[in-house]
């Protein structure tokens, strides 16, 4: 299923995520820095929401996404689409009763188009995936990385505007990787490691610096996230909006007519 993991790599990028560092860190405007980490420190808090993402990426071209994260029960439906190139499709993670689904829209073995990868922990002997971290990442807060505009020199806030029917608030500003690093140095180890998983992937990318654009509402929730920068292969401009949180999320497993349990197939070719 090679689609499903092309167009589900830049969802996983984001969903990275980092703590709130505490607005001290950039040189920029200190009303701004300040209502930067409160946005942050607010994705922090655990809550059901969906989003839709749009833009591109250095590597897969133009690209969307929608998902859906709750909270009780944990369920996660995240779906990705690489617009053009080769690695063309649509792929897709579903969380389901702690059961971790991976589907394309291109059928594999069996003409099957999803992978039952089980709970976390519980891969097959010998097989080499890491549920788990997968099942943590799918889950994580894209907005997360609101904090990493707190480590601009030239943070600012820029207006107010209407984002999908909210009032909001907007703030900009530029950081290179270096400072955003630099500003979660005294932050806890969970905390730096989280950071440097998600840094690594825009160094993967090429990108050494961010151009963020982050809009919060009256309750210092972030409602919609661009981030932009260039790569060794072309530019990365994502924007992430945020549709609503704190409703039911409810997520069903695919069929399984349609799915590919891969204990089950290991356990038959032993």
């Amino acid at each position: 299923m090679r689609s499903a993991v092309g167009a589900l790599g830049l969802s996983v990028l984001l969903v990275a995520g980092c703590a709130a560092t505490d607005g001290t860190q950039g040189g920029g405007d200190k009303g701004a820095a300040a209502a930067v980490a409160r946005a942050a420190a607010k994705a922090e808090q655990a809550v059901s929401l969906r989003y839709r993402m749009t833009g591109r990426t250095p590597e897969e071209g133009r690209v969307t996404a929608e998902a859906a994260i709750g909270t009780e029960p944990p369920a996660v439906s995240l779906k990705s689409t690489v617009l053009s190139g080769p690695d063309r499709g649509t792929g897709e993670y579903r969380l389901v009763g702690g059961v971790l689904y991976v589907g394309s829209d291109e059928a594999g073995e069996g003409g099957k188009h999803w992978v039952r990868f089980g709970a976390p922990g519980s891969s097959p002997k010998g097989l080499k995936v890491d549920t788990g971290t997968a099942v943590d990442r799918v889950r994580a807060n894209p907005s997360h990385e609101s904090g990493f505009l707190g480590a601009a020199d030239d943070l600012k806030q820029a207006g107010t505007e209407t984002v999908d029917g909210v009032r909001t608030t907007h703030y900009t500003g530029t950081a290179t990787l270096d400072a955003i690093r630099t500003s979660y140095e005294d932050e806890g180890t969970a905390v730096r490691q989280r950071t440097e998983k998600s840094l690594a992937q825009y160094e993967k990318l090429g990108v050494d610096e961010l151009t963020m654009d982050l809009w919060t509402d009256a309750g210092d929730r972030t409602r919609q996230l661009r981030t932009r920068g260039i790569g060794r292969h072309g530019e990365l401009d994502l924007t992430i909006t945020f549709l609503d949180f704190g409703k039911p999320v409810t997520v069903q497993a695919p069929p399984a007519s349609d799915t590919l349990d891969l204990a089950g197939e290991l356990k038959k070719n032993r």
